[in-house]
């Protein structure tokens, strides 16, 4: 995967913890350049430049300032030079109780849209618009969700909802922009064990997530990154608009 990853420009959002983290190292491995967006955590990959040999940049930003984000991709595109691939991996998962308040719900899903649904296509408008001037075939990899195919539970309607969004958006980009050279794919894990599942399996338990599995233990983030090294590497291009299931046979469509 070198050969195909080590001349890349490559931003991730999201990419300090969980699957992003394991995305960052996975591209880090194979020599790509990576922009690493985060918006806390940063201690957590300020050590990967000693570890790895690709080329790390480092974006503090709250992805919830979506009207600051094109000032914040602009500071990206002039740090790294270009981008070729954009990595919408960054995303929250708020519980709000439907028979709570109505402006702590309301609030709640403005919250999970602005983060998972509207600074994604913020991002995607604005990297299309780089691809289009420097006219290079350029690569957007959307992550959703098991829960845009088959739904989630009451407390996680927001976030299901704004995970549909994305594999729409995904699609749509694709049939827009390909013969312009930009391709789109989504990715749809199920249950993955991280810290952001973790107030899941706080509220119902993780032997929840293990029954619905075909598989005998949990998806890990290093099940994930896999995936979108071979997106981003150029190899899979007629692919493009399609999702790529990581759900361990718990649902399958």
């Amino acid at each position: 995967m070198d050969k195909y990853l080590q001349n890349k420009k490559i931003l991730v959002t999201g990419g300090s913890r969980g699957i992003g983290k394991a995305i960052v190292e996975y591209l880090l491995l194979h020599k790509a350049s990576v922009g690493i967006h985060y918006n806390q955590h940063s201690s957590s990959v300020s050590t990967l430049p000693e570890k790895y040999p690709g080329k790390v940049f480092l974006f503090k930003f709250n992805l919830a300032k979506i009207s600051k984000i094109p000032e914040f991709i602009k500071e990206v595109i002039d740090e790294m030079g270009h981008i070729d691939v954009l990595v919408n991996n960054a995303g929250i998962a708020v519980s709000s109780d439907l028979s709570g308040p109505d402006d702590k719900w309301i609030n709640d899903w403005k919250h999970t849209m602005d983060v998972n649904l509207n600074a994604v296509g913020i991002l995607c408008k604005k990297i299309i618009q780089h691809f289009i001037q420097l006219e290079v075939a350029g690569k957007i990899i959307n992550m959703s969700s098991r829960a845009a195919f088959r739904g989630d539970t009451a407390e996680y309607f927001a976030y299901a909802a704004s995970k549909a969004g994305l594999v729409a958006l995904t699609r749509s980009i694709a049939r827009a922009y390909g013969k312009k050279g930009i391709v789109a794919f989504t990715l749809a894990p199920g249950f993955v064990k991280t810290e952001m599942a973790q107030q899941f399996f706080d509220q119902y338990g993780k032997e929840f997530a293990l029954d619905q599995i075909a598989l005998n233990k949990l998806t890990t983030p290093e099940d994930v990154a896999p995936f979108v090294g071979f997106l981003a590497s150029g190899l899979a291009d007629h692919a493009t608009g399609g999702t790529f299931d990581i759900n361990a046979g718990s649902y399958v469509h």
